[in-house]
């Protein structure tokens, strides 16, 4: 769950399921990022979402239309039809990503923007991949972590696409039609092309490139090429899958022992293959 929601409950009424998702209002205390509008951390957005519509007819991917929002003084809540799990494989939600490209959004405020070189001022602000460091992977971290600005340039550069910001397989989870439907809204946003498959990657039973073969075989014409795809993805999945392997390896630093024998400690060890998994694309990116 996003750090304001406050709870997500199944509720049954009329005969219709429901998941009723509260979202609460930024306290006096919260980080101010909660309450910027572009920011991927914007407290709101998951009802902006539902209020506007902009997702309930989209290609590719879509929502369930909200049933109800209610807001008072301490947040929102919001009524969704329950979406249950179509068991799509890896490869149909890579295409409905590719599809989801082709969207046009509202030109609004709350849509996210610039998501990744966000969550990496985050990592910048914790003092960076200093664990990593202390790793067999330190050289490779460094010279990643050197180019950080290099690449989230590269990435400006590229075409800006409709983006979930979220897309694991927990979150497309249902079918209709060619389409997926998607829960889990509150990072909708713009980004750099391949950014969303780069994410995908990283939860998806599938291997990089069969994936990378339906989201560019769903792409729009002319939107962008195979290579343009492909760094927008590698360079997601890399800063985001070393920034996860990261953060796990900071919350078990402090036990007794040494580093090392922590590697396969049961909150760090699956970050830690996650990452071996895209060793690939990290070479690429060296």
């Amino acid at each position: 769950m996003g750090a304001s929601t406050a709870g997500i409950w199944r509720v049954e009424s009329g005969g219709t399921v429901y998941a009723v998702k509260r979202i609460a209002a930024p306290a006096a205390d919260d980080p101010a990022d909660f309450s910027r509008p572009a920011h991927f951390a914007w407290w709101r957005r998951p009802a902006d979402v539902a209020l506007s519509g902009a997702v309930d007819r989209t290609p590719g991917l879509r929502s369930v239309a909200a049933y109800r929002v209610d807001e008072d003084v301490e947040g929102v809540t919001i009524w969704h039809p329950l979406v249950t799990d179509a068991g799509s494989s890896g490869l149909f939600r890579a295409a409905a990503l590719g599809g989801f490209a082709a969207a046009e959004l509202p030109s609004a405020p709350w849509l996210a923007r610039g998501q990744l070189r966000e969550r990496m001022a985050r990592v910048e602000h914790r003092g960076g991949w200093r664990l990593l460091a202390r790793t067999t992977v330190a050289d490779v971290a460094d010279r990643i972590w050197t180019r950080r600005e290099h690449l989230l340039g590269v990435l400006d550069g590229l075409p800006q696409v409709p983006q979930h910001g979220d897309p694991t397989p927990e979150n497309l989870l249902g079918r209709d039609g060619g389409a997926v439907l998607a829960i889990d809204w509150s990072t909708l946003g713009t980004g750099p092309v391949g950014a969303d498959l780069g994410y995908l990657a990283l939860s998806a039973r599938e291997e990089f490139q069969p994936l990378l073969d339906a989201y560019v075989a769903a792409l729009p014409d002319g939107l962008a090429g195979r290579e343009q795809a492909e760094l927008g993805a590698q360079v997601a999945a890399v800063l985001t899958v070393m920034s996860r392997a990261e953060w796990a390896l900071a919350r078990v630093a402090d036990r007794p022992g040494a580093l090392a024998g922590k590697f396969r400690h049961p909150s760090v060890a699956p970050y830690l293959r996650s990452m071996q998994r895209q060793f690939p694309q990290i070479e690429a990116l060296l």
